[in-house]
């Protein structure tokens, strides 16, 4: 997914995070860290030490998007033994309780330089338990209570919450929704890993991580929303998480011009691999997750389109644990002439119903694939979303489905709907699996280039609930009912993916 998609009611999803997975379809639960338990381990006992990050590596800045800075003030950050608190329970903990008395605001779009965007607590002492949930509590407008020393958003008044886009240098408030104030919520499902256990004595990392390219939504009447998109997870030490180096087959060196674009992703519930984290490759070609959860294995899929609107393969490494340096990651420029060397396009609708009325509802739309595994099998993959300044092509992944006054010719009655639209490779993947230290890729399959679209439902600004019944809907078909299949240059159809039974 990549940033256009968040302005001109364009959000990317960099990634469906897969924090939303076990929320999402059961887009589906995750295997790892789904917990149905309430708590393992009581709190108590004794004490360990707790130290909080947040990182946010954004695969939409400018010039990849329309924005050049994102800042949000947190002012608390806590953590629960049960699973299903809500906001009035008692016994949330307090993991950084400086913030309480000294909000820090953050540039969710610093390139810090390094694996962590910004320390939020440190050594704070925790009673001996098993943490299943994580909430974060920002600065509201207008507050009474206590703001940051430093408001980059000062030029609107009282407001700790903004952005500023590239094209004026204008800063735009960001609206926050009621769970700014009562908890923006990491649950189990969203926690990777499983749930974060504090033994006594024990010093554990806590990472946050702030999607702040899916996190954004403009509204219809301008206006720019939060949508709080976030995963966490207990981290190693050893930062050096993920890292390589994209560049063109041929000439080996990294791809000018243009967007590269590099997903983290992992298998949801279904077998399906969901992106994790996205990040954007800088202009060598480097790339590096980190920090990442511990003991956890990963596939990286890389697209690209050079400065002159060529496009390339998705590239695919299969089964990469933290750690590692990738080293050259090969992706092959399509041939021939323009537009027929350039992506493809999937540009469809959804509309949502309550069955009697249309429905209100957020749809996160991904763009799927199917690779063929080195010891057999077949797994679909996620292909990132992509903006092509040169084709003035911009992809919309997230959208809100709010009004029937963008429908398509024939949509089921009493629905809502809204347009997508996907900038996809036009080419079918290359494939390695990393084994013994190196990944070798094989050539792209020959044939017709065949996609799924994907669609997630979710309650508007309720932090990743899901909606509708089913709350996960994909085709493999266009709209005459052909196999969904895309050609360099040209738009496709989608059938329509139609939601019901939401609220």
């Amino acid at each position: 997914m990549t940033y256009g998609s968040a302005f001109n009611s364009k959000v990317a999803l960099r990634l469906l995070s897969v924090g939303w997975l076990c929320v999402l379809v059961s887009l589906a639960a995750v295997h790892i860290g789904c917990s149905g338990s309430s708590s393992t381990m009581p709190a108590g006992n004794g004490t360990g030490t707790i130290n909080v990050s947040i990182t946010d590596p954004p695969s939409c800045a400018f010039p990849n998007g329309s924005i050049d800075h994102v800042w949000v003030t947190v002012r608390s950050v806590q953590a629960h033994t049960s699973t299903t608190a809500d906001d009035n329970t008692p016994g949330w903990q307090e993991l950084a309780p400086q913030l309480n008395s000294a909000p820090k605001q953050l540039d969710l779009f610093s390139l810090s330089g390094g694996c962590v965007l910004a320390a939020l607590g440190s050594n704070t002492a925790l009673p001996v338990g098993t943490y299943q949930q994580i909430r974060l509590l920002l600065v509201p407008d207008n507050t009474s209570g206590p703001v940051p020393s430093s408001n980059a958003c000062k030029s609107l008044g009282a407001v700790y919450n903004c952005l500023q886009l590239h094209s004026d240098g204008s800063i735009h408030e960001l609206l926050l929704s009621s769970q700014a104030n009562t908890g923006l919520k990491i649950p189990p499902g969203q926690v990777m890993g499983g749930p974060i256990t504090v033994a006594p004595g024990e010093s554990v990392d806590l990472n946050i991580d702030f999607n702040a390219c899916a996190s954004i939504l403009m509204q219809g009447n301008g206006m720019f929303r939060l949508k709080p998109v976030l995963t966490a997870g207990q981290v190693s030490t050893n930062t050096t998480g993920i890292r390589g180096q994209v560049v063109d087959s041929v000439t080996k060196m990294a791809i000018a011009g243009g967007t590269v674009l590099v997903a983290l992703e992992m298998q949801d519930k279904t077998g399906t691999d969901v992106v994790f984290q996205q990040a954007a490759a800088d202009p060598n070609g480097n790339f590096n997750f980190c920090p990442l959860p511990n003991a956890a294995t990963f596939d990286v899929v890389v697209v690209a389109i050079n400065g002159a609107g060529v496009a390339y393969n998705a590239t695919v490494a299969v089964g990469v644990p933290g750690g590692t340096n990738l080293g050259q990651i090969p992706l092959i420029a399509e041939t021939g002439t323009a537009p027929a060397n350039g992506p493809g396009t999937l540009q469809g609708f959804v509309t949502a119903t309550t069955g009697t009325a249309p429905a209100k509802i957020v749809a996160a739309t991904s763009a799927l694939q199917t690779i063929t595994l080195s010891g057999g099998g077949m797994r679909d993959v996620t292909i990132p979303a992509e903006d092509s300044t040169f084709l003035n092509l911009k992809s919309v992944a997230n959208i809100s489905i709010d009004s029937n006054t963008n429908c398509p010719a024939s949509p089921p009655p009493n629905t809502n709907c809204g347009q997508y639209t996907l900038v996809e490779p036009a080419s079918n993947p290359s494939v390695g699996t990393f084994s013994a230290g190196k990944t070798t890729y094989g050539a792209p399959a020959a044939g017709d280039v065949l996609y799924k679209v994907r669609a997630n439902a979710f309650v508007p600004d309720d932090g990743g609930t899901a909606d509708c019944s089913p709350s996960s809907l994909t085709t493999n078909k266009d709209s005459s009912n052909n196999p969904l299949k895309v050609s360099g240059g040209t738009t496709v159809t989608p059938a329509e993916l139609d939601f019901g039974g939401c609220s």
